[in-house]
This record gives C-alpha cells, structure tokens and sequence, in this order.
C-alpha cells in the first residue's frame, strides 16, 4: 500500500500533453478521488487541451501550462521576464501545498513542474532525459500491454488506488457541447444520426490512406444511413479537402472546431471511425461505438468497451514503432480493407443496443 498518510492528501497531477496521453490518464482523477474522497486534486495541461479535464468532477484545479509562451520567449532570448515568469508558476504552485505530485510523463520537463511543486512525494511514471533525479520514486511503465491506458492503471495499483471501472472518461462543459451542436445544425445534422472520421494524426505511418476514407465513405453512408463527419486540425485541411470532395454527402469539419468541440462532436456521434490518435480514444471514452485502425504502433486489443473494435492485422513488421521497414508502403494500413472496417462498424453498432 503506497498511499498518503493523510486523510485529505493535496495531489498535483502533471500529464500536459499529448491528447490521446490524457484521455489514456483520464480515468486516474477518479480513482483518486474513489481512494480519498477529501483530498485536493490538480492537473497540470498545457493551452488547449485543458478542455478535457477542465470540467472533470473529479478535480478541483485545472493548471494551464503556458509552455508556448515560455518557449516565445526562450527563441527571443526574453530571459529575465522569462524567468520572471516561471518564477511566478512556481509560487502558484507553491501555494497549494501539495502532498504529492504524480509525474506521469517520466520526462525532465514534467519532472521539474512536480519538483516546482514542492510536493515532499513525487512519483514519476518511468523515468526518461535524468527526471528520476526530480522525483524521489520512480514507478516503472508496466501493465498489460493489450489494456487501454494500462501503464496508468498500473500506477494505481502501486499507489493503492481503487481502480473498479478504470476506463478513460471525458467531461465537456455545457457552453462547448452547445457550440459544437450550433456546428453541426448548420449543416443540417441531427446528434447520433452522424459517424466521425478521425483520419489525422501526426506520423504518417499511422495513417489509412485517402482513398480508402473516400471508399468507406460511401459504403457507411449506404450501409447505415449515417452522416459521415470529419475532423482534424488545421494542418489536415488539404487531406480533408481531397477526402471531401470525392466523397458526396461528407461533411468537412476540419480545421472548423476547437478540441472541446471536436470532443464534443465525438460524444453525440452514432459511431466513429479512426486512427491511432486523440480523438478515436475519445470515442472509447464517452463510450461512443467505435472502430480503431491500428498498423505501425501497439494497439489496445482490451478496449473494456463491448462496442469498441479494434481493427490491427498483426503482420510480422507490426508494430514498428518510429522504425518502419516497410520503406513507405505502410502495408500494414494499406491492407485494411473498407469492407473489413464496415463490417466491423456494424459489430460495434450492434454492441450499442
């Protein structure tokens, strides 16, 4: 048993990025709170993606990050107000007294945030770039691979936690859902009559490839009936372009929303449909049907969802991390095919009901 002495223990929480990272931790805030009904419990996240915790009943303190501005001023050699300025992040952390400070990055930067904390305890979840020498425990990544946010579920078990139903879960606040309902009344669709693409990512060898989109497109739209919606970022609009205009009734949400937004939209959709990447894990999250397309990473094969499928061929390259050997032809994205994930769909729907 490895849990605070205190009956109300202060806890930092520091995971400030990357999105699918913090839907995978989500579930951590609750079993925290479950084990200490009293404490104080903060997360730490960077600009932006505190729209995933911000309304979480589990925390009380969402604490934005401001890394890109730090990072501003670093490239224009600002240092004093710079220094200024991490100095006054630190006493706001400071004031909180924390107890502990979980680390969940293992890296320097989020290492250094729990020791600014001042938290006598700091656990941090493997330990990367010399952050064991910021905390004093160091937790290593373990847990079943094949789980869905295993390494953290892990963590909680080292601290004793009780981990009943430790599943990623999102809360939205009502101003973002209502925003992101205005989006989609626009374009005259309904909540639950849509699907979501989520076909962006950040490494190309997570990818499915356009036409493949552009053909399951229309074999969903004819097989459910479903509006089909896509989103992404601003980076993705000339992808989502050539998806969109070779696939009649799509509707192109790229670039359109904000991530509360686009969380949203994933909460009120019928089924979606994606890729490694933040916005797929989400659909598991608000327990959404969903099918997830997995090739070059590791995939969660135990999603704890009966309406969630995981679509992973398992070839002999698979996964192959940041190393692809495949020189580019990502055979094992190409070889996924739209009848295997429409099918796949209609499991997932069927599980819904």
């Amino acid at each position: 048993m490895n849990r605070p002495a205190a009956a109300s223990p202060r806890i930092l929480v520091v995971r400030t990025s990357a999105i699918g990272d913090v839907v995978f931790a989500s579930p951590l805030a609750a079993a925290l709170r479950r084990s200490w009904p009293g404490a104080y419990i903060a997360w730490v996240v960077e600009p932006g993606i505190d729209a995933l915790i911000a309304s979480d009943p589990a925390i009380d303190e969402c604490i934005v990050w401001p890394k890109t501005q730090w990072l501003e001023l670093w490239r224009r050699r600002h240092w004093a107000e710079l220094w200024r300025r991490v100095g006054a992040f630190r006493a706001q952390l400071r004031q909180r007294h924390f107890d502990l400070a979980l680390d969940l990055h293992g890296l320097a930067k989020s290492a250094l945030i729990a020791r600014m904390s001042g938290a006598p305890r700091r656990v941090g979840l493997g330990a990367r770039e010399g952050s064991r020498w910021l905390v004093t425990e160091v937790v290593e990544r373990a847990g079943d691979p094949a789980r869905i946010g295993s390494e953290y579920l892990h963590l909680a078990q080292y601290l004793g936690l009780e981990c009943d139903d430790f599943l990623p879960r999102l809360s939205l606040d009502a101003n973002t859902e209502q925003r992101a309902l205005a989006q989609l009344a626009k374009r005259g669709i309904e909540p639950a009559r849509y699907a979501v693409f989520a076909a962006f990512t950040t490494r190309p060898q997570k990818h499915w490839f356009e036409d493949a989109w552009i053909e399951l497109a229309g074999k969903l739209q004819a097989r459910t009936g479903l509006r089909i919606v896509l989103l992404g970022g601003r980076s993705d609009r000339d992808a989502a372009a050539r998806i969109a205009c070779a696939a009649p009734g799509l509707v192109d949400l790229t670039g359109a929303t904000d991530l509360g937004e686009a969380a949203a939209i994933v909460r009120h959709a019928a089924l979606l449909v994606g890729v490694d990447t933040g916005l797929t894990h989400m659909g598991i999250a608000f327990s959404v049907p969903t099918v997830a397309l997995f090739g070059s990473t590791r995939p969660y094969t135990n999603t704890g969802r009966a309406n969630a499928r995981v679509v992973w061929l398992g070839l002999d390259c698979s996964p192959c991390g940041r190393r692809p050997t495949c020189g580019g032809a990502w055979t094992c994205m190409r070889e996924i095919t739209a009848d295997r994930v429409v099918e796949e769909a209609g499991l997932a729907l069927g599980a819904a009901k």
